[in-house]
């Protein structure tokens, strides 16, 4: 008799399947829907490190899963192959519901439509290379369904249709706990998207698979290993810059130096729209300033005044002490929007730096270099 083979080890070829232990809304009363997620992970015995992230394995919409099942004219049952190579086929219901990417437009998907589409004549100029802007514009808000319902003329079968579709990507969260205050467990700090276009409800992916349907079902989770990493010396200063759900590693980084009895100082800036509904974990900040482990706390509200203030404004507001605390050896993270936080508050760390440390615009460019090869400058943004 064969000896039965080793179980498989949990990693991204085999996601751990979490249980869900909270689901709680950070916000009531905003905007937005910002929610706080503990994962119980007992029986992993893995380890991460705080500043790392956790992918999730979402599965899409099953109503719109259906709706696309019908607009196809198919029954589900058909047997489509997998998104994966190796993985054997599977029913078309199971394919679009773990499989593959049922709303991102495709170049392939696109192609198809404008060739076989009747009415079309619009998408055909846009895919145009040259015009690659223009169908940008174009495709805004748009999901797959909405070209199936928009050319009823054109008509895929089942494995025609998956073979113009992506396949279904994790998604990844920065993790918001250290496994020293929370064993077995991983936090999350997520908004959840919602959005009207074209007259539909859209969704995101993950986000509302696991705010609306996975309380009572496996929640596929595996890390990912990240060099945002807290210094070395638990005597050194860290500056923390996360507005939104940004702020996620950073009440990682603060539990974790709490678990630790860390002694270096620590400055968080925080960011969103209303101190009445959006100050996030403001009971746990308050508790960690009094208890000496969070030194400084600077929020920027951008809607409580007539003005917009972000967190750069706080931090060129606090230039004299920002400058004090680098020229000390303080480290500098960031975390949350690319697009246009992490350039402002970029640009603000070069302007502080001009100002305080009295240099031009080209020494304080080599002086934030210089942070970056010490590995004092770390950004994780998305």
């Amino acid at each position: 008799m064969s000896a039965e083979a080793p179980p498989k080890p949990y990693g991204r070829t085999n996601p751990f399947p979490a249980r869900m232990l909270v689901n709680r809304r950070l916000n009531p009363g905003s905007e937005k829907d910002t929610r706080h997620f503990e994962l119980d992970l007992t029986g992993w015995g893995l380890s991460y490190e705080v500043g790392d992230s956790m992918s999730v394995v979402a599965s899409n919409d099953p109503a719109l899963v259906d709706e696309i099942i019908q607009t196809l004219g198919a029954t589900g049952d058909e047997i489509v192959p997998s998104s994966a190579k190796a993985n054997p086929p599977l029913p078309l219901r199971e394919a679009l519901l773990r499989a593959y990417s049922i709303t991102q437009l495709t170049p392939k998907f696109l192609r198809a439509i404008a060739q076989r589409a009747s009415a079309a004549p619009l998408l055909k100029e846009l895919l145009d290379p040259e015009r690659k802007q223009d169908l940008d514009t174009y495709l805004y808000g748009m999901e797959v369904i909405d070209f199936l319902l928009d050319h009823h003329s054109v008509h895929f079968t089942p494995e025609e249709f998956v073979g113009l579709l992506s396949k279904l990507q994790p998604r990844l969260y920065s993790i918001a706990s250290s496994l020293k205050m929370h064993p077995d467990q991983v936090h999350f700090i997520i908004d959840v998207v919602r959005y009207e276009s074209g007259g539909r409800q859209r969704k995101g992916v993950c986000s509302t698979f696991i705010a609306e349907r996975a309380d009572h079902i496996p929640i596929p989770v595996f890390p990912n290993a990240s060099k945002f990493r807290l210094p070395e010396s638990a005597d050194t200063p860290i500056i923390m810059v996360g507005p939104g759900t940004g702020i996620a590693p950073f009440r990682a980084f603060l539990q974790e130096r709490k678990a630790t009895g860390a002694t270096g100082r620590a400055w968080l800036f925080f960011g969103s729209q209303r101190e009445k509904c959006d100050y996030f974990y403001q009971d746990e900040f308050d508790q960690l300033q009094s208890e000496g482990f969070l030194t400084k706390m600077s929020c920027a509200f951008s809607r409580d005044q007539e003005h917009k203030i972000y967190v750069q404004h706080r931090m060129l507001e606090n230039g004299p002490e920002l400058w004090k605390w680098l020229e000390a050896g303080a480290h500098f993270f960031v975390c949350g929007d690319a697009k246009r936080m992490a350039k402002d508050v970029d640009a603000a760390l070069h302007k502080t730096i001009q100002e305080q440390g009295a240099m031009d615009a080209e020494r304080a460019s080599e002086y934030v270099e210089k942070m970056k090869q010490e590995k004092r400058y770390k950004r994780d943004v998305y």
